[in-house]
């Protein structure tokens, strides 16, 4: 089994208060994993601290079998991992195609040129428009990301993230905002564009969560109170008691939101 992501003994503090508290984790490559718990456990600084945002106080994180430790956002991204975030993060004022090729410029070889006119690089051009069918933005293609939907520039965003060909994808609660409409069609977006990658998603929706992922990883007080598949979560009596505050005998309640 080859492991995509790695955490190893993970811990982060601000001051005296311990965030994390030993996360071990290792996920295999092309696993979807979900991370729940209550609010304050820990989760974003978790995906800070995977993505370089944060850097822990101990432990390591390794992709690909290589530590992160003392790598910066960017070269994290460069080395083929990939973040969203809760706050939609686009270019409000270029257009759907232009933020999508922004997106996949660097990837794509092309550094700081000041010569090179960007409507003629071909590749650039085709990749940002498979990308733009990828997300169901094509009738969009011109229209400015500050115009679109707020469904539709979350699934700007899903493109941008993927853009740059990162084959370990980290979203931070994908469908915060969303319909339950919305949030049906984008949970099949997800798995449609994250076919044979590793995806790890912070979600509140639990409808969400048991939908998407292969494996669930319970946060409590920064520590990782279950790690298994969607069903042994949802029967798990610690996880009902310590995350749901229900009883021990309503076995029915984790999933059913």
């Amino acid at each position: 089994m080859s492991v995509a992501l790695e955490l190893k003994d993970l811990r982060k503090s601000f001051g005296k208060t311990e965030i994390i508290r030993g996360i071990s984790l290792a996920i295999p490559v092309g696993e979807r994993v979900g991370i729940i718990g209550p609010n304050g456990a820990g989760k974003s600084t978790l995906f800070n601290l995977i993505s370089g945002r944060f850097e822990p106080s101990s432990g390591d994180v390794l992709l690909k079998g290589q530590s992160l430790l003392g790598k910066k956002p960017y070269e994290i991204n460069r080395m083929g991992l990939s973040r969203s975030f809760q706050i939609t993060n686009i270019f409000p004022k270029l257009s759907v195609f232009e933020n999508l090729r922004c997106g996949v410029l660097w990837s794509l070889g092309y550094k700081y040129a000041f010569w090179k006119f960007l409507a003629d690089l071909d590749d650039a051009n085709a990749r940002a428009t498979e990308l733009m069918h990828m997300v169901n933005l094509d009738r969009k293609r011109d229209v400015l990301a500050m115009n679109l939907t707020y469904a539709e520039q979350r699934a700007l965003e899903i493109g941008i993230t993927i853009a740059g060909g990162a084959d370990v994808i980290l979203l931070d609660e994908p469908t915060a905002g969303m319909s339950k409409s919305e949030t049906s069609r984008f949970i099949q977006l997800i798995k449609d564009v994250t076919v044979g990658k590793t995806l790890l998603t912070v979600e509140h929706d639990m409808g969400v969560v048991f939908g998407l992922a292969d494996k669930i990883a319970v946060v409590v007080y920064g520590e990782l109170l279950a790690y298994d598949h969607p069903e042994a979560v949802r029967a798990n009596a610690r996880v009902q008691e310590a995350y749901l505050g229900t009883s021990v005998s309503d076995s029915s309640a984790v999933g059913s939101h």
